[in-house]
């Protein structure tokens, strides 16, 4: 009975198209296939503005950068990233950049995220993502290091805002301006000592040889 009516059925596509079945059959399956593309690229109003809500909601403007001033170094620590409410900051050379727009390099997860809240700038210098290399001394780096970081500074300057610096807690042009006076005035206390000595022994000599010259004078 079944086969009794497919074999109508092909006899009435071949009667009313003049194709054989295997040709309409291919000719509705492509037909098909046109269809679904084109309902798929020119998709109802309807069902396009939800996605497009949803696309915007991901894509939120991020906001202007904040300037900060000078801070610490513990209170650059609390911009990175792990709060998601404020900036994504990092520092190179005392300079604290936003790299918020970077996200996905300096935040949490991200292949730099170590980097983000500190001053990574002999880290950066060095390549480095050891502990004890986040940090901005530069003491010890050799030519091709510094070159590097200046590589990277330049880069932040061009692409990120700069909105704060970092506050040195050691303050070594200080140090050694107070360390140089502190010995200056130690050397001009100690001159007087070594030189009073021998000016009051070279006073009484010449008043001794006084009295001296005047009995020989009588004589």
């Amino acid at each position: 009975m079944a086969l009794q009516l497919w074999d109508t059925f092909k006899e009435s596509i071949t009667e009313y198209t003049g194709l054989s079945p295997a040709t309409f059959f291919t000719v509705l399956a492509l037909g098909l296939a046109v269809y679904y593309t084109l309902s798929t690229l020119f998709g109802s109003s309807d069902d396009g503005h939800p996605r497009s809500r949803g696309v915007e909601e991901q894509m939120e403007p991020l906001p202007p950068p904040v300037q900060l001033g000078e801070i610490t170094d513990e209170v650059l620590k609390q911009y990175d990233g792990s709060d998601p409410k404020k900036p994504l900051l990092m520092a190179i050379k005392g300079q604290i950049y936003d790299v918020s727009q970077s996200r996905m390099f300096y935040g949490p997860g991200g292949p730099y995220a170590l980097f983000a809240g500190k001053d990574a700038s002999r880290a950066l210098a060095k390549m480095s993502f050891e502990d004890k290399d986040l940090n901005g001394d530069l003491t010890g780096l050799g030519p091709f290091e510094l070159e590097a970081l200046q590589d990277w500074e330049y880069k932040f300057m061009s692409k990120y805002v700069k909105v704060g610096t970092v506050k040195s807690s050691v303050p070594v042009s200080d140090g050694v301006t107070e360390g140089q006076t502190a010995k200056a005035t130690e050397a001009d206390a100690a001159k007087p000592a070594e030189d009073g000595p021998s000016a009051s022994v070279e006073k009484e000599a010449v008043e001794t040889a006084a009295p001296a010259d005047d009995a020989d004078k009588k004589d």
